[in-house]
């Protein structure tokens, strides 16, 4: 290893950055007055800026949380290198040849620097192996989906060619040892200890930080699942600089856009992104593999200057796109349980017929795309609607269950001339008197406690919505008594502390199931999320859950089950199957109920589907009970 660099080239060094340039990468910056520049610190969490940079003094320094340094500090803080990595990146970006006390040259820049030159490397292998005749797959399903070469080229996708040793020797050769691409998640190793590619046979995604350095890779599945029985979708594992929890995909390519547009649409995919890019939309991003977690939101944050404050009134975008089905169904909650932690206005894109954008611009072209981000709807208006479209309208009953349904979230929104407005345009969905709508909405706010306030202090006059569902604040001790609820406890409590007892087929069954409690439904939702179940599923499952129920998760994953150690398998599985069985039947009631309307009404092809439908519920209920 070369020794320290020498003090004069680490002068030379901190007097050639601009200091806001640094920043900048990390934090969307705007004029502070004279010499300084102001932000949403990234050391903690705000509303209004209270995070200055001055490029003359080469400092920054928070007035809320009392971090100050200078450039090298910044990059030490924030992506957690040494002191000697800080100036080594510092001195490639501004072209300066470092020396060091013992003569030496920077032949090794430390850990992290070795990491990012693997992953560098790595990406040059797989972007030149999809011009080989093996790629022709990826190729293939890149053309299929609307991307030509230079699309490719311009995302720095590539492929993995089907061997267990490829890439492995290839970086190998460039003098990088078994442990860094192990360590990097480049490599993985088998039972008897043997190292392989850990990526083989399929389409391959650089993910980048928000500087541009490539950090680890996605890659998508193209054989036929008896040859390739991965998941569809394999990303670089946790590593020293891959930590999905808060990385995006394509942010690097946005940041700009997200900055100066003060927009930014969050999709679902690699494809997706690639796609709302070449058509225009050039504020796309999306998580890696993850649902959207609360270190994503504050990258988000600080990327989009999301502050409140008064003097710019400018509060920005955030717009969702979600897919029709229920998974997409399952986002939608997830997101606007954290909805409140943006100051920006939040809203949600559903493309019609069901189609992703990417799907989206290859059936209807770029307009498509930009017209589905342009024609987004408000957050609360959506999950307002979507409470609606769970009920029968055309009844009496319908409309007063839909009324108690949507009217938590109503109640929930803060500013109160926005409230007024969406009491109104309920009554008007549900054909009711706006009086009545505001009394359930008022009943509603007396009988649920709202969520304490969780965005940053600062602005208390942006809504926010306690909404779906409200957040206890100590655990089981809260839930109801009921038989039903604890059903659903039990069953939750034996996922999550024995996931192979259950076994994976009923955990994934058992995550379809309709929730009664809100509460639970919130936990199921971060056990969905987090599937398939291994040695870290309880800490993934806590880390998907909303800030306010992570105490209800960790008892659930804790408490005590109540059977005998001998027992304990055969009643994890039987509780669970009772859940599943449970909602089984509920859904036949309903069919049985549909079928007799369908009788009433004459509709012969309609009772025959439905009979159809109810028999196959039976036949699973018979299933799980052994019959």
């Amino acid at each position: 290893m070369p020794g320290r660099i020498s003090r004069s080239d680490i002068d030379e060094v901190k007097a050639r950055v601009n200091i806001a340039d640094v920043v900048g990468d990390y934090v969307t910056l705007k004029s502070a007055g004279v010499g300084a520049l102001k932000g949403l610190c990234p050391f903690h969490e705000e509303r209004s800026p209270s995070f200055q940079v001055r490029p003359g003094h080469g400092r920054y320094h928070c007035f809320g949380c009392g971090e100050d340094g200078d450039a090298f500090e910044f990059l030490v803080k924030m992506d957690h290198v040494t002191f000697q990595e800080a100036v080594e990146r510092l001195a490639a970006r501004v072209g300066l040849e470092l020396h060091y006390e013992d003569g030496g040259a920077a032949a090794e820049h430390g850990n992290r620097a070795r990491l990012l030159a693997a992953n560098a490397a790595a990406e040059e292998f797989f972007r030149a192996q999809l011009a080989t005749p093996e790629a022709k797959l990826a190729r293939d399903f890149l053309g299929g989906r609307g991307f030509d070469k230079a699309a490719a080229d311009r995302f720095g996708v590539g492929f993995a060619p089907k061997s267990y040793n490829a890439l492995g020797d290839h970086l190998k050769a460039k003098g990088f040892t078994l442990e860094e691409l192990k360590e990097a998640g480049l490599l993985s190793t088998n039972d008897r200890g043997n190292a392989y590619d850990r990526f083989r046979g399929r389409a391959i995604w650089p993910i980048r930080d928000v500087t541009g350095q490539t950090v680890g890779f996605g890659a998508r599945k193209l054989l036929p699942d008896d040859e390739d029985k991965g998941p569809k979708y394999l990303n670089t594992p946790e590593t020293p600089i891959y930590r999905k929890s808060s990385v995006l995909y394509g942010l690097d390519l946005a940041r700009r856009a997200i900055a100066t547009g003060k927009q930014v649409v969050i999709v679902e995919g690699y494809t997706d992104v690639m796609a709302c890019h070449l058509a225009g939309v050039t504020t796309a991003i999306a998580t890696c593999g993850t649902a959207l977690t609360v270190d994503h939101i504050k990258v988000i944050r600080r990327v989009l200057g999301d502050s409140a404050d008064a003097d710019t009134g400018d509060r920005g975008e955030v717009v969702f796109t979600f897919d029709p089905d229920e998974a997409g169904q399952r986002a939608a909650s997830r997101a606007f349980a954290e909805e409140q932690r943006f100051a920006a206005q939040t809203f949600v894109a559903v493309a019609p017929d069901g189609l992703d954008p990417c799907d989206l611009r290859l059936h209807r072209g770029d307009d498509a795309v930009r017209s589905l981000i342009r024609t987004r709807r408000p957050m609360f208006e959506f999950m307002i609607r979507r409470r609606l479209a769970g009920h029968d309208l055309e009844t009496v009953e319908g409309r007063t269950a839909a009324l108690r349904a949507s009217a938590p979230i109503v109640a929930g929104i803060r500013d109160r001339s926005l409230s007024g407005g969406y009491v109104r345009s309920l009554a008007m969905w549900l054909g009711l008197d706006p009086a009545e709508v505001s009394r359930a909405v008022t009943a509603a706010s007396r009988a649920t406690p709202r969520v304490e306030e969780r965005r940053p202090q600062g602005d208390a006059s942006r809504s926010s919505a306690s909404s779906e569902p409200v957040a206890p604040r100590t655990g089981l001790v809260d839930l109801p008594t009921d038989p039903a609820t604890r059903g659903e406890r039990d069953a939750l409590m034996a996922m999550l502390q024995y996931p192979d007892s259950v076994g994976e087929e009923l955990l994934r069954r058992a995550a379809e199931v309709r929730f009664g409690n809100e509460s639970l439904r919130v936990v199921r939702d971060a056990v969905v999320a987090s599937l398939p179940a291994d040695a870290t599923w309880v800490d993934r499952v806590v880390e998907q859950v909303p800030e306010g129920f992570v105490p209800l998760a960790r008892d659930l994953a804790a408490a005590p089950i109540p059977t005998q150690p001998d027992r304990l398998a055969a009643y994890c599985e039987s509780v669970v199957s009772d859940l599943v069985v449970r909602d089984l039947l509920r859904r036949r009631g309903e069919l049985v109920g549909a079928m007799q309307r369908a009788q009433a009404e004459g509709d012969q092809a309609r009772w025959a589907a439905l009979s159809r439908q109810s028999a196959e519920l039976e036949t699973e209920r018979r299933r799980l009970r052994r019959e």
